[in-house]
């Protein structure tokens, strides 16, 4: 039985004909920039997430890249990035002509270490970019002291996250900025690029419109130098045929990940991460001595939405041993992320200072290994996961 990593089908197949529909009424509108439909899907994600300004771009990338230009990020600037991560956030920040400077991460849910982070605040430091990676929220009543302390912009990367909270508080909404993906991985995932920047400021958010079209208002009139980062409306009509099914997408990514925990726990050397230990390496090593596998926690104040269900093996080459024998038997597998940005060819000219002191998010590199976790997998996929590992020799 062969098991997926991802099935884009199974989710997207069932709404065929309200796709199509959707299809049919943005070609017969023959509006093909901007528009209704994503003035709607502003709309509708602003309400689900609670704030009042959503601004639809053209990727979760040009959303990060907008949030810094309207903030005025640019040359002679540093902004704190975590350094296990997608590219896109430590990329947006050079395309700015900024300096990433890569902080460490947490050996608990893989999110930004604030401790390392407030190590390297200099007095060029202007913003910080907690990423809610995997699904989880960072801690963003760290984030938001860190940044009250110094005078830091905040912006969220949530793009693996919409429809997580943090105390109650949906994960993007916290800071100045907000940043989603629709990349069709993603949970509310789309049928191509796409993406979403929120905020609760007017000011910024009528800048980031502004930025969003060449910086021209009214047309061929500009006052910025801005960029084409809109959001096609046909995307946004097949998004809003989606979005009213994302409760139920999360309930069951929810559910699957309960289901792995449950039967997982189970296997000899296998133990789950201790929220308690969050941040702090000495304790959690100390916790998990000895075992094979580490199981993600959910943390109680947050909801995760579980983008990925991702484990770690802390024995050497016991990871890339794993993800070969699952590969073998026939069932999908990834690493996010093989190298930390740190280590990335493309920022070795980067400052030392910049670079130092990852250990952690080396050590998440070289272990981690996400698992199927999508919303339709079947409960006998997920049972094929588990008695994969169960014959895997640790």
């Amino acid at each position: 039985m062969n098991v997926p990593l991802l099935d884009l089908n199974a989710q997207n197949f069932p709404l065929e004909a309200e796709l199509t529909a959707a299809f049919t009424r943005v070609l017969h509108s023959g509006i093909f920039i901007m528009g209704p439909e994503v003035t709607a899907l502003e709309n509708e994600i602003a309400a689900m997430v609670g704030v009042p300004h959503a601004i639809g771009v053209s990727s979760g990338t040009d959303a990060l890249l907008l949030a810094l230009m309207a903030l005025g990020i640019g040359p002679g600037d540093e902004v704190l990035v975590p350094t296990f991560t997608f590219f896109a956030t430590a990329g947006c920040v050079s395309r700015t002509g900024a300096t990433p400077v890569f902080v460490d991460a947490c050996p608990v849910c893989f999110n930004i270490d604030t401790t390392d982070a407030a190590r390297k605040v200099t007095a060029r430091t202007r913003a910080i970019v907690p990423v809610h990676l995997f699904g989880q929220s960072a801690d963003m009543d760290a984030v938001m002291a860190l940044a009250a302390a110094h005078g830091l912009r905040v912006v969220e990367d949530a793009a693996q996250s919409i429809g997580a909270r943090y105390k109650d508080r949906a994960s993007g909404t916290i800071g100045d900025f907000g940043s989603y993906s629709f990349f069709p991985s993603k949970n509310l995932g789309g049928f191509g690029d796409g993406g979403l920047l929120v905020t609760r400021d007017d000011a910024l958010a009528d800048r980031a419109r502004l930025l969003r079209t060449h910086g021209s208002r009214p047309k061929y009139f500009h006052s910025l130098i801005g960029g084409n980062f809109r959001l096609d409306p046909l995307q946004a009509a097949l998004l809003r045929v989606k979005l009213p099914h994302y409760a139920t997408y999360t309930r069951a990514r929810q559910a699957n990940a309960a289901a792995y925990t449950a039967a997982l726990s189970a296997l000899p050397g296998v133990v789950a991460a201790d929220p308690a230990h969050c941040k702090c390496l000495a304790a959690h090593d100390r916790a998990t001595a000895g075992a094979s596998m580490i199981l993600p926690v959910a943390y109680p104040h947050n909801e995760h939405i579980w983008n990925q269900y991702t484990v770690r093996l802390p024995r050497p080459g016991a990871r890339d041993a794993l993800q070969a024998h699952l590969k073998k038997e026939g069932i999908g597998c990834e690493i996010y992320y093989p190298r930390t940005m740190d280590r990335q060819v493309c920022f070795a000219d980067t400052p030392e200072s910049s670079r130092r002191g990852c250990e952690v998010a080396h050590r998440l590199a070289e272990e981690s290994l996400s698992l199927p976790i999508y919303p339709e997998l079947p409960a006998a996929h997920r049972d094929r996961v588990v008695e994969a590992i169960a014959s895997f020799a640790f």
